[in-house]
């Protein structure tokens, strides 16, 4: 499902986040699209999650640390929101390292990739992601 006009997160913001958590909200849609991909398309590739004694996390991993995902509902990416992934990235150096927000340019950054929250689901299900 694509974020279109009638569910569009970024334009209800204020909605979700006076009722709702929107972080918890947002990041739980993302990773359902991601295990509706999965079943709908048969992969068997492990989906889990990684942590440092330190606080520093990862929201997803796929695969044996093939590809490492960190959610934000946040409309402008800054350095600090991709200090779980640069400490994976320095574990993991060969994994494909992806933030995926509310920022609408999709664009590189530092070796890795902050995706749109659209362009992400476009992504998924042209089977670009995994």
């Amino acid at each position: 499902m694509i974020i279109d006009e009638k569910t569009n997160l970024k334009k209800n913001k204020r909605f979700f986040k006076k009722y709702y958590d929107f972080g918890h909200t947002f990041e739980h849609y993302i990773v359902q699209e991601i295990l509706a991909y999965r079943g709908y398309f048969r992969r068997r590739e492990k989906i889990s999650y990684w942590h440092t004694y330190t606080g520093l996390e990862v929201d997803l991993v796929i695969g044996d640390a093939r590809i490492a995902i960190e959610i934000k509902s946040i409309e402008e990416v800054m350095s600090r929101h991709k200090t779980g992934l640069n400490a994976f990235k320095e574990e993991y150096p060969d994994c494909r390292t992806i933030l995926v927000s509310l920022d609408s340019i999709t664009r590189p950054s530092a070796g890795m990739e902050l995706i749109y929250v659209n362009d992400f689901l476009k992504m998924l299900w042209n089977g670009e992601i995994f």
